[in-house]
């Protein structure tokens, strides 16, 4: 119902908020949440806090642009301002049926959210809103209107005021307000002002159309044009300052026919498809196999960089993060671009899959948690990513850029967070859902769509052009991809049953982890049939090579991932056996016995004798060298190897010398020993002191149990229903308290009789409790139950407490939350929300009801 309906008009945002039912304050409070930090005393402090600066401009932010138009054209209506007045800047003078429509709407979203308050005959823009949409020398109008003929004329001399009057046809005045109101009337008669311009030089009008839509400030000379002087002859255009002309705002509405935007939007754009060729769209089912297959590349990617830094990853620079080097080597890995690694490595980070050790040597690694991860099927290994990355605010695309203060921002740096990122990623997928399966999106109606539900959070912070939101969804229509989440451009099927378990996000991005994870699950099962089953065999060919035709089962790929070297991947990877690789595999462990046995029963075609020859071949020789510390030697049963080896010019920085036919002592420590000996082609086993082959297994890293990072939020977070009810009922008991104690203010709409007698009485009845000395005495359990009810229902209670300095009293407060082993609870007593230490009330008892 339009504010102040009924009874006399509200004079203050105030007055309005108390003509409001809850469910309307509550709606208020869920759209603007930064005004609960903290709970406001009373309905005062609330209207105040809602018309501060930086609260008004978090609320225009996040205004639709044909909302947005209505408050910028109330900011240069007359106020207050009739709605038919408010109806005639949008649309003009020739009417417009779409705008008409949509108006009311929007009124009501900017009376929801306190911009606006006042009925229908009197709305007013809350005047920090005026201020930052207005016009002004400094701070052009959005519109591109300028200052009222009043506001230009403030200063003028009243000689030079009749001056214009005499030029524009009007009649002399005998004081400069009449004077200004005479030609305020002219500029606003469309028959008059029409009469006038007939009149104007070609010229003259040429120079108020190059103002008409903005900026209307022009710089003059000295000794202006003949059709400027005509124009500020009349009054057309008044003086700024010395070297400057501006537009009245009445002149250029008559020029622009009664409108205040060029453009007015009041719909928003439609996402078109990419073409609008009918059928020419991909089939739902190449979308889905097209994503999967991304899917199950980015699952790939993933094991492949923690892979690489299973040892222990680059090191940590000082000021955090990848440096640019450690992120090229990184790239190389992976076989991707230096972006495209930046966002694999962000994206383990943000699931929890990577961090830091904290060690001294600072180094990234894997956490116990990609261990857990591993071990899940893929498609909910796929999940987590998924829900890792919708709801992270860490921002790859930003890798390689720079900060505010022309630093470059690292991979895993510490400035890679962006509050809007997680609406924006959401906000895309939603979007690309309204499209019929296996559409993609036009971009540039994608992005149009964008601007017009949030054309402001296109502004920084210094108010420079930094368009954050567009380069956001840029971002996330290639990152969508990469991770699975799209297919060809359009929305995947798994990508659409994660959408629909996190529900509708008009009730804010934030959400539990149990609905994410069930979420998750989801779109794991969605995606189930549309990734291969891990195979248990590969393909073995006379070349040395294995094929493996799809996703291997865990030990079969860790096996061969040491007894063979990748060749190619794709649709099939394609492992290449070589002495090297055999020899990693002895290394590791493996005998020949085990590995042919193992490649016999995970091989479809025969083992081929060439694979036989060559691991019997490297286990003949593995072990026939021993390695050992001298500082290091060289001992083996054939003494015409041990010849070979020091005849050979590559082992003379190794400085060996014979201390026995079959032993060869060295300088070099048994490490440097060993990769030398490999590298002169032979294939030597370390030694213990016992004489027995050392086993050398490459040692995962770990760092120690780590979470992942946490989001930062843009902005505080939407309450949830409990908390919003809390707070209403709070706000209402401060605001009965401060009207009885004032008596200066109505009793507000909906409110309860019981809440005005606990406000007058409170202090009587903690004070005559005090005389009696009562004092109410309950267990802990009993007081937290006790207070969590009082806080469901809206009830008040009688409290004993003591402070810390162990002065005990009583009091009357209303409990709004009950959290951390704290009450915030609007004290009667006090008349102010307050937060008490649970462990410090002594006991609690209902309030009597004895006031009636």
């Amino acid at each position: 119902m339009p504010e102040g309906t009924g009874g006399t008009p509200p004079r203050t945002l105030a007055e309005a908020l108390r003509t409001r039912g809850d469910d309307s304050l509550t709606a208020l409070l869920r759209a603007r949440p930064d005004l609960l930090n903290p709970v406001p005393n009373d309905l005062s402090q609330l209207a105040t806090r809602a018309g501060t600066r930086a609260s008004v401009v978090r609320a225009l932010e996040r205004l639709d642009r044909f909302t947005l138009q209505t408050a910028e054209a109330l900011a240069v209506a007359p106020e207050p301002a009739p709605y038919d007045t408010l109806r005639a800047l949008l649309t003009g003078d020739e009417g417009d049926a779409r705008i008409e429509r949509a108006l009311p709407a929007a009124v009501g979203r900017l009376r929801d959210q306190a911009l606006i308050w006042g009925s229908d005959t009197r709305l007013r823009l809350v005047r920090t809103a005026r201020e930052l949409l207005a016009p002004s020398p400094t701070h052009p109008s959005p519109t591109g209107l300028g200052p009222t003929v009043a506001e230009a004329t403030a200063g003028m001399s009243p000689g030079r005021i009749q001056e214009i009057l005499t030029a524009a046809w009007l009649p002399s005045t005998h004081d400069p307000v009449s004077a200004v109101a005479a030609l305020t009337e002219l500029f606003t008669d469309r028959t008059r002002m029409a009469a006038l311009l007939d009149t104007a030089p070609m010229e003259a009008l040429s120079v108020l159309d190059r103002l008409v839509w903005g900026p209307p400030y022009g710089e003059v000379t000295s000794s202006p044009t003949p059709p400027v002087q005509w124009l500020r002859d009349r009054g057309l255009l008044l003086p700024a300052t010395t070297r400057t002309v501006v537009l009245p705002r009445e002149v250029a509405l008559h020029l622009r026919a009664g409108r205040a935007h060029r453009v007015v939007e009041p719909e928003a754009p439609p996402v078109a498809p990419r073409t609008s060729e009918p059928g020419s769209g991909a089939r739902p089912q190449l979308v889905d196999g097209t994503a999967a297959g991304q899917a199950y590349t980015a699952l790939a990617t993933i094991e492949e960089l923690a892979k690489d830094w299973n040892e222990g990853g680059p090191s940590v620079l000082r000021a955090g993060g990848l440096s640019v080097r450690d992120l090229k080597r990184t790239a190389t890995a992976l076989g991707v671009t230096e972006p495209l690694a930046a966002f694999w490595v962000e994206l383990a980070y943000a699931a929890g899959l990577l961090a830091a050790d904290g060690e001294a040597d600072e180094r990234y690694a894997p956490t116990p948690a990609y261990d857990e991860w591993e071990e899940l099927p893929s498609p909910e290994r796929w999940a987590r990513l998924a829900v890792a990355w919708l709801t992270a605010t860490r921002t790859a695309g930003l890798v390689g850029g720079q900060d505010s203060k022309g630093r470059t921002l690292a991979a895993l740096g510490p400035d890679l967070d962006r509050g809007p990122a997680p609406e924006v990623r959401r906000r895309i997928l939603d979007l690309l859902a309204t499209l019929p399966e296996g559409t993609p999106p036009d971009p540039e109606s994608l992005m149009a769509r964008l601007r017009w539900e949030r054309p402001l959070r296109g502004a920084s912070a210094a108010g420079r052009p930094d368009d954050l939101r567009g380069r956001l969804a840029a971002w996330t229509l290639n990152e969508a991809e990469l991770l699975g989440l799209t297919g060809r451009g359009a929305l995947s099927t798994h990508a659409r049953a994660l959408l629909d378990a996190l529900g509708d996000p008009a009730e804010g991005i934030t959400t539990s982890p149990a609905e994410l994870a069930a979420a998750g699950l989801r779109a794991a099962e969605a995606l189930r049939p549309l990734l291969p089953e891990p195979l248990d065999h590969v393909l073995l060919q006379a070349d040395l090579t294995a094929v493996a035709p799809g996703p291997l089962l865990r030990p079969l790929a860790e096996l061969l991932s040491v007894a063979a070297e990748v060749e190619s991947t794709g649709g099939a990877t394609v492992y290449r056996f070589t002495p090297a690789s055999v020899r990693r595999a002895l290394d590791a462990g493996q005998s020949a016995t085990g590995l042919h046995d193992f490649l016999k029963a995970h091989s479809r075609t025969p083992v081929p004798q060439p694979l036989t020859y060559l691991v019997d071949d490297v286990a003949r020789k593995h072990g026939h060298l021993r390695v050992g510390s001298a500082n290091a030697y060289v001992r083996c049963d054939d003494e015409a190897v041990l010849d070979e080896i020091v005849a050979d010019r590559r082992s003379q920085g190794m400085r060996l010398r014979r201390l026995a036919p079959t032993v060869l002592a060295a300088q070099a420590d048994p490490s440097t020993l060993l990769d030398g000996l490999r590298a002169m082609g032979f294939a030597p086993a370390a030694e213990s002191a016992d004489g027995d082959v050392l086993i050398t297994r490459a040692h995962a890293h770990r760092t120690p149990a780590r979470t992942a990072p946490a989001p930062v939020p843009d902005g505080p977070p939407v309450p949830d229903a409990t908390l919003l009810g809390a707070a209403v009922r709070a706000i209402r008991a401060g605001d009965l308290a401060a009207t009885v104690v004032h008596k200066t203010v109505p009793e507000p709409a909906g409110s309860r009789s019981r809440a005005r007698a606990v406000s007058a009485s409170a202090a009587h009845t903690a004070a005559s409790a005090s005389r009696r000395g009562d004092l109410p005495r309950t267990t802990s359990a009993e007081t937290l139950a006790t207070v969590q009810a009082a806080a469901m229902t809206g009830s008040a209670l009688w409290i004993g407490y003591v402070n810390a300095e162990g002065a005990a009293s009583q009091r009357v407060i209303a409990p709004v939350r009950v959290e951390g082993g704290f009450v915030t609870a609007y004290d009667h007593t006090a008349d102010e929300v307050r937060t008490y230490p649970l462990h410090r009330i002594t006991g609690v008892a209902e309030l009597a009801d004895d006031t009636a």
